[in-house]
Formats: structure tokens, sequence, C-alpha cells
């Protein structure tokens, strides 16, 4: 049964290659640009993704950009377009601190992001900086701008996904560090034996629950 949904998968896969690897190169070229902006807007839209739908968070950034609250607007002017986010205080509050730290004269953040090549460490840097971000937004972030390609995005759709195809054989009960490296080697031990790509899987994974490829 498993080898046969292994199939399955492949045979998914196939369907929706091209689709998926559009997707990845719109992500590198964010990436490539270097656009201050446009990568603030991945980094705002990686925070409020946990426990919210993606289209929703998409929308809320877009919507703030809109009116200039994104760059310029108060915690309660964000308020108003975040009511589809889970948690919109903190997001709020997360999201001017975000704003305050990233556009600071001394561009520390942006220069961390396009100066640190180990994507690893990079992600351990965003983890401890970034205030709402834990492994899965950092990761998600860094794949969104064509960086974090080895790494893996586990939100509940994946882990779900991962659990069918015996990778994991529950869904953990919470996500600790250790916890979430050792289901992202799986991931990987699997990526390999599937033969598909991890940046590649995780779309894969997430468009068998979603019906989408997006972000």
């Amino acid at each position: 049964m498993l080898q046969k949904n292994k199939d399955t998968l492949l045979s998914e896969y196939r369907k929706i290659e091209k689709e998926i690897e559009k997707r990845i190169t719109e992500f590198e070229k964010i990436g490539e640009k270097k656009d201050k902006e446009r990568i603030f807007e991945e980094m705002v839209f990686c925070l409020l993704t946990p426990q919210s739908k993606a289209r929703n968070a998409w929308e809320a950034v877009v919507n703030m950009k809109a009116d200039g609250s994104l760059y310029r607007g108060s915690e309660e002017a964000m308020k108003k377009y975040l009511r589809k986010i889970r948690f919109l205080n903190n997001k709020a509050k997360y999201i001017k601190e975000l704003r305050t730290k990233y556009f600071k004269k001394d561009n520390s953040v942006y220069k961390v992001i396009f100066e640190e090549t180990d994507e690893i460490k990079l992600r351990e840097w965003l983890v401890k900086n970034i205030k709402g971000y834990g492994y899965k937004e950092a990761s998600h972030f860094l794949r969104n701008i064509g960086k974090g390609k080895s790494l893996a995005i586990l939100d509940r759709h994946i882990l779900k996904n991962l659990m069918d195809f015996n990778v994991i054989k529950k869904l953990p009960s919470t996500l600790t560090k250790k916890k979430y490296l050792s289901i992202e080697r799986q991931m990987r031990k699997f990526s390999k034996e599937i033969g598909i790509p991890m940046e590649d899987l995780d779309l894969l994974l997430w468009f068998k629950e979603t019906g989408e490829v997006f972000k």
C-alpha cells in the first residue's frame, strides 16, 4: 500500500511539476532582485501564516501595502486588515517590531539575509532575532526568496502527509527544535528516496491538501 501511495504521489508530481517549477522560479526571482520592500512583504506574510490560511495572510499583506499601513501605519491601523488572522493583536505588534528592526539605517536584517550563505545558520539567526518566527516561519520565508532549498516547512498539511506516507509515526503534539530538526531529516530522506526535491515536495504535499500551488 505504501509503495502504491508513493507511485500515486509521483504520478501527481508529474502532472503539476511544471507549475511547481514555475512557482519556485518566481521565489528565486524575488531573492535575485533583492528588492528591500518585497523581501519585507514576504517576511510579514510568513509571520502571519501560523494557524491562519495562507490566502488570508497574503491578502492582509496586499491590503496593508495598498493603504500604506504596512510601512507606516500604527498597530491599530494594521489590525483592521488582520481580522482573518489568528492572534491579530500579537501579529500587529510583531509586524511593527519587525518593521522597526528591518528598516534601521544599518540594514542589519537585510544584510544578514543576503550575506549569510549557509541556509541553516541563516534560519537559526532568523529564529533568534525575529519575534514571531519559529523554524517553520523562518524556513517558509527562506523558501519564498529562493534560499531554503533543503529546509522543511512543517505546517499541519505537511505533517499530516508525512504521517500518511509513514515518514513519521504520529503527529507531534508540539514541535520543539529537536523534534522539528528530526522530522526535517526524515523528510529529506523521504525526498531522496522518492526522487522529488525538498522544495518541490513541500509544494506537492501542500497541493494535495489545498488543491493549489501557492506560497
